[in-house]
């Protein structure tokens, strides 16, 4: 791979794990457990953690229904990204 592409992937990486961190404190915040959460959002438990570790490329649609449970605008999941 070239090093363009490893700045690439580092770059990913980076906005999964501070959108993840991101959701993270929004869910602690509003008192919701991992597990809650999920439910809320109509997710599986396992895949928000992904979300959270940054691990997960999250869709739009799933984005959108975070927001909705989180009761924020979209733009909230991605302020100080």
């Amino acid at each position: 791979m070239s090093s363009f592409t490893y700045a690439r992937i580092g770059m990913t990486t980076r906005v999964r794990k501070a959108f993840g961190k991101r959701v993270r404190d929004l869910r602690k915040a509003k008192g919701f457990s991992q597990e809650s959460f999920a439910d809320a959002v109509g997710l599986h438990r396992t895949y928000i953690g992904a979300i959270e570790r940054g691990e997960q490329n999250v869709s739009l649609d799933n984005i959108e229904r975070i927001a909705k449970a989180l009761k924020v605008k979209l733009a909230v999941l991605f302020e100080r990204l």
